[in-house]
């Protein structure tokens, strides 16, 4: 992968946006080794928690206009179910996902970050979707994860005036759930990290598969969904062991996965 590295620590997979010479923005060569890279995350068994990160001074500072400058209708279309492919393997990728947001997250950079579960961003940070700029529309899920996030009205007004906020006021619209000092941005993001890698991994994923399904459907159906998730954890070893420990008042010496 010429433009995304992986490397890992303990449990945690880190997938770092590593084309910083254009503030690491999406082309289509980029987004093919985003997909192998999330690939390659799924599949490593030990990693349990993935964290998404850029290289240099930007997150992604958007998808790359030089490449889509010349594009016609049918290009476009093949770039932007490209980028929605990518955006929704991460949503969906059974593990939980961080974003580790250490600055320029613009237009495609906005949208990848959306489709982490959890959001940590830099001081430095700015975040915006500066398309109808430019003469599009997001073409990444911006405009559906967003009003899912922020709600309507955040994202009418940021997505209709391709405004750029800061840190401060993405945290105030609910976009980011923590804002920290530059230099302790990969440690507050591997500090989450690793404390979800430490719970029951089982439950973990089914947690996190009940939220994202349940968004997308009425009540009674996702809490449906979510019974069934709370049973099945039943006919785990890990429910069995925690919830022994808990009544005899013993420490639970880590979970088996399994």
């Amino acid at each position: 992968m010429a433009f995304v590295e992986v490397s890992k620590q303990g449990h945690v997979g880190i997938v770092t946006m590593n084309r910083p010479e254009t503030l690491n923005a999406l082309s289509s060569a980029v987004f093919a080794d985003l997909l192998k890279a999330f690939d390659v995350v799924e599949n490593d068994e030990e990693i349990y928690v993935v964290v998404v990160t850029g290289a240099g001074r930007s997150f992604v500072a958007g998808a790359d206009i030089s490449e889509m400058a010349t594009m016609n209708v049918v290009e476009g279309k093949n770039f932007g179910d490209l980028g929605n492919q990518a955006m929704l393997r991460l949503e969906r990728m059974e593990k939980p996902t961080i974003a580790a947001i250490n600055g320029f997250a613009l237009g495609g950079g906005c949208e990848l970050s959306m489709a982490c579960d959890i959001r940590i961003a830099s001081e430095k940070a700015k975040f915006g979707q500066p398309e109808v700029g430019l003469g599009i529309t997001p073409g990444f899920g911006g405009t559906q994860r967003m009003p899912r996030i922020c709600g309507t009205a955040h994202a009418m007004e940021l997505i209709l005036t391709a405004d750029t906020i800061n840190a401060q006021q993405a945290l105030e619209i609910g976009l980011v759930s923590k804002v920290v000092a530059p230099d302790a941005l990969m440690d507050t993001a591997l500090e989450l990290a690793n404390k979800i890698a430490s719970k029951a991994q089982v439950a973990i994923r089914a947690a996190k598969q009940a939220v994202r399904y349940g968004m997308q459907c009425d009540i009674s159906t996702a809490a449906t969904y979510e019974a069934l998730a709370f049973a099945t954890c039943f006919g785990t070893e890990d429910q069995k062991d925690a919830m022994k420990a808990f009544v005899e008042k013993k420490k639970l010496d880590g979970f088996k996965n399994r």
